[in-house]
């Protein structure tokens, strides 16, 4: 595979930085946002672009994109992932935290897509991948915010995928639970089936299978990544 360009938005560490890695050893040219810095370096030591920004401000996605078109004038993968929202008791939730929690973990992607899903359009062809949470299907109170529009961003990608299949641009959802980028204890190490975390490079395999053409029949899916953890059907 040659030319072909994956942005990663949040891919300064964790599983978007292991995704910006698995993408680049796949042969894509890889962008990387991230707010830390880290995406900038990481990006800049894989050949690519590495640029310092919030998913949270249309104009830093607007500058990242505009980058990557200057440079190589296509996108064919766009990988979505998320900082960390609010967590609190149900009912002590503030307004603020609760638009906070969406701003981190729903419109993260609606910004993105706003400005790439065109160009994928334009070229006939991309593969749109979030990266959102396995509690998604059994929410969890340890993660309200998350849980809530988590559930918003699954609705979201089966109305994308109605609308953009017809121009061969897909989107899907990875759902991970525990996995080594978090803190590890031995009660959520025991609550899963296999009896461990996931890798974070585990992540990044099914993402980069979800973007390439063996996954070229899969649209508007949440694919779990997590060890068996979740039960529901």
């Amino acid at each position: 595979m040659t030319n072909k360009v994956a942005m990663i938005v949040g891919g300064g560490s964790g599983m978007g930085a292991a995704a910006a890695r698995k993408l680049a050893a796949d042969g894509y040219s890889v962008a990387i946002l991230s707010s830390s810095g880290k995406g900038e370096a990481l990006g800049k030591e894989l050949g690519g672009i590495g640029f310092t920004g919030s998913n949270q401000s249309n104009d830093d996605l607007k500058r990242f994109v505009d980058l990557t078109m200057d440079k190589w004038g296509r996108i064919d993968a766009l990988v979505n992932g998320a900082g960390h929202g609010p967590r609190a008791p149900l009912l002590e939730i503030t307004d603020e935290q609760w638009h906070a929690g969406i701003d981190v973990y729903f419109m993260n992607v609606v910004r993105a897509v706003r400005l790439v899903a065109p160009v994928m359009v334009d070229q006939k062809g991309g593969a749109i991948v979030n990266i959102s949470t396995a509690w998604v299907s059994e929410p969890a109170a340890m993660f309200p915010t998350s849980a809530v529009a988590r559930a918003g961003l699954n609705a979201y990608t089966k109305l994308f995928a109605d609308q953009y299949a017809q121009h061969n641009v897909r989107m899907n959802n990875v759902l991970p639970g525990w996995i080594d980028s978090l803190p590890q204890t031995d009660e959520r190490r025991a609550g899963v089936p296999m009896g461990r975390y996931g890798r974070s490079e585990e992540v990044a395999a099914t993402i980069a299978f979800l973007v390439s053409e063996a996954a070229a029949y899969i649209t508007g899916q949440s694919l779990r990544v997590d060890g068996g953890l979740m039960r529901s059907i």
